[in-house]
């Protein structure tokens, strides 16, 4: 199956702009349990505002948030897929320029040095794209994540040793969360990468804490420092937007990766409670949107 560049550049347009307006279903069903659990009354009201803005927001096609933030572009290739790999980068780029001009978005994205704004939400390196491989055939999906500066800001990395054990892992997690506070504009995902090397670590907990609410890691001692977790960061009591009550974080979740017989990385980034995502998936059939 050959891919068409400009229904590939028209889909990244299309993206920012929904991730943007639209909350995906799961981050919903997120608010309707911590509000159906949350026994602080302040923090009851913080649940019920939020879940009004979401709603007037996409019911007057708003932004959910007026942070854009960095965006993310994640490319899944399937089998029998043909593209020229540059080409399809090139076509997100155009893509994500054209929706910060033409609907028109605020631009986050700064030079990193002189503090210059293009206001086309890209710069050197940004998007980021992300691009990786799979097996399901005649199929090329892509993700887009925008990622706010509040979330993005709370991003830690510990270089562990293996004889701190697991303990130390949670520590540093749960130790994070309450350094973050409010920051984050809680309810947050907490995405949590274990193992690999440092880069990869840093990749593992971006990509847990976009993870869909409900989705499991693949692995199950993973999976079990997930439940054990969550269920420890919101005892602590930093509650929505740091106000306190139970609702810190609507999960977390973890991401691992094999690593060094000396060495044990910990990372942990972010998701604020406007955990925008949206994705295009190209067929035979044509294009499909989603989340």
């Amino acid at each position: 199956m050959k891919i068409d560049l400009s229904a590939v550049e028209d889909a990244a347009r299309e993206l920012y702009i929904r991730a943007l307006k639209i909350l995906p279903p799961d981050i919903k069903g997120g608010f309707a349990r911590l509000s159906a659990g949350e026994t602080d009354r302040t923090a009851q009201g913080v649940l019920a505002t939020m879940v009004t803005n979401i709603r007037v927001a996409e019911d007057t096609g708003n932004l959910l948030c007026q942070d854009t933030g960095i965006p993310i572009y994640n490319v899944v290739i399937g089998s029998g897929v043909e593209v020229d790999g540059h080409a399809l980068k090139q076509a997100i780029r155009k893509g994500c320029e054209r929706a910060t001009r033409e609907h028109p978005l605020r631009s986050s994205v700064v030079h990193p040095l002189t503090r210059k704004n293009e206001h086309t939400s890209c710069g050197i390196e940004v998007p980021v794209i992300h691009v990786d491989f799979s097996d399901r055939r005649d199929t090329l999906s892509i993700e887009m994540v925008p990622k706010g500066s509040g979330s993005e800001n709370n991003s830690f990395l510990k270089m562990a040793i293996p004889a701190e054990g697991v303990d130390a892992i949670k520590t540093f997690v749960v130790d994070c969360v309450i350094a973050a506070g409010g920051k984050t504009c809680p309810p947050t995902i907490v995405g949590v990468g274990i193992g690999g090397t440092s880069d990869l670590c840093v990749a593992l907990a971006k990509r847990a804490a976009t993870r869909e609410l409900g989705s499991r890691c693949s692995d199950p001692d993973g999976a079990k420092i997930e439940e054990q977790l969550s269920a420890a960061v919101n005892r602590l009591g930093v509650g929505p937007q740091g106000l306190g009550g139970d609702s810190t974080a609507f999960a977390v979740h973890v991401e691992l990766a094999a690593t060094h017989i000396t060495m044990n990385p910990v990372a942990v980034n972010m998701q604020c409670h406007s955990a925008r995502r949206a994705t295009a998936t190209f067929g035979p059939d044509g294009v499909t949107f989603g989340f």
